[in-house]
């Protein structure tokens, strides 16, 4: 006989299981489904655990750095084994976590495979059989898994994904990344800081190439200050795999040269998790494995919803998160506001850090606006100074006309703290001269981003 609930969730990863808990909260019966992990990707192998080891490579970067501070280290070095074992406990530390919320949420979890039957129906292949079950409404968080590039395909070896580079087999010496996203960009920045001469390379014609350009620009700067070699306008065209060695084929401006390296990183992008879910039957539409929903995203199948990483971009947990908890309310009976993809901040955990929120200074132009801009150094911030990080820069883009905060691009020490400030002004509608009369408490880095408001009017005080 087949289990009914209120609410069906399919996938474990930050939307799905905010809006299990969620929907709870407000009464539902519900299930969640998981065929692997509770967490998803981003719990397990994602956002938690990469920032675990970015923390060590940062500390360690620190560490080198003591005599700047008045202080002496000696015999510095690092245990990869004991960094990866510190940061797979840290993922495990919150996926179990989750289990807690789902108990005391009343949350029935189903561990196996989905698949939608008919309406409102789903079959789980479980260890246990097949397990059939009902509800009036299901939500897809089935999230998103690496692309593979024929050629390029990871084998765990010398090519890894982002899955390899978390328990590394070895520590690379000569090392290849493919791609300068958030992910390809975090992995090189570690593994660089820990010592392997790194190579990136991106087929657009910049690093970081979803940023305001100015933002990809400095950033690319301080990355080949430390070390690394950049090549852009560039495409991997075949790796050669032979032994210990990869000799990659690496095309640019029509040229193609090879270079052996002992360990690549894959990182070109993501891919739904779309298939074997019955999908087509139901007459879903996927477009390049996304689910195509409308924003308060519905797929046009009565009852039946898409959330996060599967449902196209921003591909960040923590839009997944928030459409979780719209969908739920949905479903509830109530009225809440659709998510807004341009006031959801994107970061990126590389060192420096970047994030930004909004319109970049280009797309504004491109949709018609006039603009002022305002830029403001960390250089000009005593807190940024006292810190020993004076490398970076503070970038607001406003409507001239309105005073609308149009967007707000970051790069340098804990930005992806800061952009928060922003986010909330976006979400507010607020305007320049709201933010320009607000107090930021000083001694903060904070107060760069009251001087960037300031500056796009001309009116910085201290630069």
């Amino acid at each position: 006989m087949a289990q009914n609930f209120d609410m069906v969730v399919i996938g474990a990863g930050p939307g799905g299981y905010v809006a299990a808990i969620r929907g709870a909260q407000l009464g539902l019966k519900v299930a969640c489904i998981e065929r692997e992990h509770l967490g998803g990707i981003c719990l397990n192998w994602g956002c938690i655990p990469t920032k675990a080891m970015l923390r060590s490579a940062e500390v360690f970067h620190l560490m080198h750095r003591a005599k700047d501070f008045g202080l002496s280290a000696q015999g510095i070095g690092f245990d990869l084994d004991k960094v990866v074992q510190r940061s797979r406990g840290v993922a495990k530390q919150l996926t179990g976590g989750i289990g807690h919320l789902f108990k005391k949420n009343k949350v029935t979890t189903i561990m196996g495979e989905a698949r939608l039957t008919a309406p409102g129906k789903v079959s789980v292949k479980t260890d246990k059989g097949t397990e059939e079950v009902t509800a009036r409404n299901i939500v897809l968080a089935t999230g998103a898994r690496a692309r593979e590039l024929p050629g390029l395909e990871p084998d765990g070896k010398l090519v890894w994904n982002y899955k390899h580079a978390l328990v590394p087999p070895h520590m690379p010496k000569r090392l290849l990344v493919i791609g300068s996203g958030a992910i390809g960009i975090e992995f090189a920045s570690f593994f660089n800081t820990m010592g392997a001469d790194t190579t990136v390379v991106e087929v657009m014609d910049r690093v970081l190439p979803v940023e305001d350009a100015e933002i990809s620009a400095f950033a690319r700067k301080a990355f080949v200050k430390q070390g690394m070699t950049i090549l852009e306008k560039a495409t991997v065209k075949k790796l050669d795999r032979k032994g210990v060695t990869v000799t990659a084929h690496i095309e640019t401006g029509g040229k193609t040269e090879t270079q052996d390296f002992d360990t690549v990183i894959s990182a070109v992008g993501i891919v739904g998790n779309v298939e074997n879910l019955g999908l087509e039957d139901l007459g879903v539409k996927v477009d390049r494995t996304h689910v195509l929903t409308d924003e308060y995203c519905r797929t046009g199948v009565e009852g039946l919803y898409a959330i996060g990483d599967v449902a196209g971009a921003p591909w960040l947990a923590h839009k997944a998160s928030h459409e979780g908890v719209m969908v739920a309310e949905l479903i509830a009976g109530g009225h809440p506001h659709p998510v807004r993809p341009s006031s959801i901040a994107g970061c990126t955990y590389c060192h420096p850090q970047v994030a930004s929120v909004g319109l970049t200074e280009a797309k504004a132009k491109e949709l018609g606006h006039e603009v002022k801009v305002g830029r403001f150094p960390f250089m000009g911030n005593g807190k940024a100074i006292a810190l020993g990080e004076p490398e970076g820069m503070i970038k607001t883009v406003f409507d001239a006309r309105t005073g609308e905060l149009l967007g707000a691009h970051m790069v340098g020490a804990e930005v992806t703290e800061l952009i928060q400030g922003y986010v909330i002004g976006r979400q507010m509608e607020t305007t320049e001269q709201e933010l320009m009369e607000t107090v930021f408490p000083h001694p903060t880095l904070s107060e760069m981003m009251h001087e960037a408001v300031l500056d796009a009017y001309g009116r910085a005080i201290h630069f």
